[in-house]
């Protein structure tokens, strides 16, 4: 339990970051601080299997209904149509336990002035994925789906 309510605060504080902030301005320290809070994690042992260096996500453009796959290097951010994901951390736990991949991702959705200026964008998604429960922390987006596929190291 203690260990779900700080996972809860440290998404709370992460998703209340300012609106309109750059991707770099907004995860400047957010991935080295995410290490411990990684959801397998438990006093006083090592984790299972490293973290990964690359996520595989799988964006839905709901307009076109097309779908892309893409990678996300950690530390690194990708466009998907008007969002960018900033991949923060990814893991997947070996094939001896149960299986499961998950992510800290944070989505910005960027903004125009109508003219094709980019604007500040909006913080839409900061918080954890898991690729065998895509629904328990959506995208929740008008246009776009996005979920985790993979973590490769």
């Amino acid at each position: 339990m203690k260990r779900f309510l700080a996972t809860l605060a440290t998404l709370v504080i992460a998703a209340c970051l300012p609106l309109g902030l750059q991707a770099q301005d907004a995860t400047s320290d957010v991935g080295s601080s995410l290490r411990g809070d990684d959801p397998d994690t438990r006093p006083n042992q090592e984790l299972s299997s490293p973290p990964g260096s690359v996520v595989v996500l799988r964006g839905l453009d709901k307009v076109t209904a097309r779908t892309r796959d893409f990678e996300v290097a950690i530390g690194e951010s990708v466009e998907f149509g008007a969002l960018t994901i900033t991949a923060q951390y990814c893991r997947k736990r070996p094939p001896e336990e149960t299986p499961e991949t998950y992510a800290f991702l944070q989505v910005i959705d960027r903004r125009t002035d109508g003219f094709g200026v980019d604007i500040a964008g909006e913080m839409v998604f900061s918080g954890w994925m898991f690729a065998s429960r895509p629904a328990q922390n959506p995208l929740e987006h008008a246009i776009y789906d996005v979920w985790v596929l993979d973590c490769r190291a």
